[in-house]
């Protein structure tokens, strides 16, 4: 079965193929970093546009790349949701299209599963059961994984997500957008005895997260440091390791709490924050010390991309999981909505 993912949900215009006997044959990703850096975020609007000028193109290199026409493809897949609505909209409708014209099954992917099943791409994939820590830009989640559609939240943030946490503290220290990777780089050459920002929530029972007063500490920190001069370099990459030091401490020590409560020893974690170095780093310590494992998509599975969502796809397909003609996006959708049992 040879299956084309449409990935749209934000920023990035992702298309892949994947075959169930040969694995991923094409991967096709156009990002908007460009587009929206002058204006320090992503504009709903102009991400819609652009989708829309960038999808189609991408489709037809992802089928000159894997040396296939559309007669060769069994199914489509593509985002439904979350996401921008407008972005969603913009693959749901071409993914839903195509696959009418081709006579072939569509599935509607949910974004987050799509990143929960990315490790899946990998050499060594995590057998079930597993513990998954989603990190984004607009999401981070602890979620208990039994098999595919056995999914239940135990935890996810109340304010802001780590990936946005990341971001807005770059832009208060200067960074140009998006500046989470650059705030991590920046803080390699940080001290990390300066400043000592909290851990949120971990003081507490439970795994729910909460970045909005780490956020107000890396600012009210910044704030007292600028006042009428800007801030010299050393002192932004001290305030940055302190910031990722808190908000790595806080995901482990709630990664490590979701362990203990379902006695797993595997741990998935992916989605944008999941390349992060100092995260892996502590996480693979963690698992280490539990005698346990650890499993990330490669880099460039980490962000949006079209091939995990054409691997879910396959996955819903086989188990003869399809949409029906309506073309129905979700911004907001809960993965627990997808449980099967």
């Amino acid at each position: 079965m040879k299956v084309l993912g449409i990935e749209t949900s934000c920023d990035e215009t992702g298309i892949a193929i994947y075959d169930d006997e040969l694995g991923l044959i094409a991967n096709q990703l156009y990002s908007q970093i460009k587009l929206h850096a002058d204006y320090g975020g992503v504009v709903p609007e102009l991400a819609s546009r652009d989708h829309i000028r960038k999808t189609v193109p991408l489709i037809q290199a992802a089928l000159k790349e894997a040396n296939l026409t559309s007669a060769d493809i069994d199914g489509v897949a593509y985002t439904a949701g979350p996401g921008l609505v407008g972005a969603l909209m913009v693959g749901a409708s071409i993914g839903r299209s195509l696959a009418y014209a081709w006579n072939v099954p569509a599935v509607a992917v949910h974004h987050m599963e799509g990143h929960l099943l990315a490790p899946m791409l990998e050499d060594n994939p995590p057998q079930y059961p597993f513990v998954a820590l989603l990190v984004s830009g607009g999401h981070t989640q602890l979620i208990s994984v039994t098999g595919i559609g056995q999914y239940r939240l135990m935890g996810e943030s109340i304010d802001d997500a780590a990936g946005e946490a990341f971001d807005k503290t770059a832009k208060l220290l200067g960074l140009d957008y998006p500046g989470g990777a650059k705030l991590s780089k920046l803080a390699e050459q940080g001290d990390s005895s300066r400043f000592h920002f909290p851990r949120p929530m971990t003081d507490r029972p439970g795994l729910d997260f909460s970045f909005s007063g780490l956020k107000t500490a890396a600012a009210n920190t910044i704030h007292q440091y600028n006042q009428g001069v800007d801030l010299d370099e050393q002192t932004k990459a001290d305030i940055a390791r302190a910031f990722e030091d808190a908000l790595v401490d806080t995901l482990l020590i709630k990664s490590r709490r979701a362990l203990e409560q379902t006695g797993f020893n595997r741990l998935v974690i992916a989605g944008g924050v999941s390349a992060n170095k100092t995260l892996r780093n502590k996480l693979a310590e963690l698992m280490a010390q539990r005698k346990g494992q650890v499993y990330y998509p490669r880099i460039e599975f980490c962000t949006d991309n079209g091939a995990m969502i054409a691997y879910a796809g396959m996955i819903h397909l086989k188990q003869q999981q399809y949409s029906d003609l309506a073309i129905n996006v979700r911004p907001r959708w809960p993965l627990s909505e997808l449980n099967v049992s």
